[in-house]
């Protein structure tokens, strides 16, 4: 049933019934009795992407100390991040959901995604062990993430980077909102003290929020010289801006 599925992710489910569950909606579930949903796999794939992401990062970042630890973690587990991890994968066209979530595009909501996500992570993790779950992990959260270090939950990297010298005002702005309901797809812009930095765009409003700050992100960048994001403030004024500097 899910041979295409299995096949994009390089895992083969010894119990399929298992993969079936974790793309299980509960409204699918409540309407069709008896069938189990993902709600407890997602739970158990919340555990196990816990304990692998920190293994990766405590390996691969020997430099980083715990609370730059915890934050790239944050970052990489949170909502909007697997739920780009899902879409990768074309998780969101395997869903099997109610015709009401459906019809209010469910298939698109990063929150369902993301649950899904983890779900599937909880069935490899049941079927194979450890091993299998870890690799997973790697693949498709860790590896992808650690390649575009901007995706590092970008909006917290921005306010923390504006703000090094003192508080600022950051806000956000959704500049532009297309397409049918289950096809939505967001414009944002980013702007410190009313000036903006950076736009974005994403299928949720969350996703162009971090793609406009991620914008900006590179903006001040390169405005910098290639100064790293650590080395503090790198804003550049209107006035530079303007005159090249």
């Amino acid at each position: 049933m899910f041979d295409a599925f299995e096949n994009r992710i390089g895992y083969h489910f010894q119990r399929p019934g298992l993969l079936e569950t974790a793309l299980t909606h509960s409204s699918y579930a409540n309407e069709n009795r008896g069938l189990p949903h993902n709600e407890r796999l997602e739970f158990l794939g919340d555990a196990v992407l816990d304990l692998c992401s920190a293994h990766y990062l405590f390996g691969h970042f020997p430099a980083e100390a715990e609370g730059a630890l915890s934050k790239h973690q944050a970052a990489l587990v949170c909502e909007a991040s697997l739920a780009e991890c899902a879409r990768q994968i074309g998780l969101d066209r395997e869903l099997l959901l109610g015709k009401g979530e459906e019809k209010s595009g469910g298939r698109c909501r990063d929150s369902l995604l993301s649950d899904a996500f983890e779900a599937v992570i909880g069935a490899v993790y049941l079927d194979g062990g450890f091993e299998p779950a870890r690799d997973f992990i790697d693949r498709f959260v860790m590896e992808p993430m650690a390649a575009k270090p901007v995706l590092f939950d970008a909006k917290t990297q921005l306010q923390e980077l504006l703000q090094a010298d003192g508080e600022v005002e950051i806000s956000y702005r959704v500049l532009e909102e297309a397409g049918p309901d289950h096809e939505k797809s967001f414009t944002a812009s980013v702007n410190m003290n009313g000036e903006q930095l950076g736009t974005g765009s994403g299928s949720s409003k969350k996703q162009a929020e971090q793609a406009a700050a991620a914008a900006a992100l590179k903006y001040l960048r390169e405005k910098a010289e290639r100064i790293p994001l650590s080395s503090g403030s790198i804003y550049v004024s209107e006035k530079d801006r303007n005159t090249g500097l």
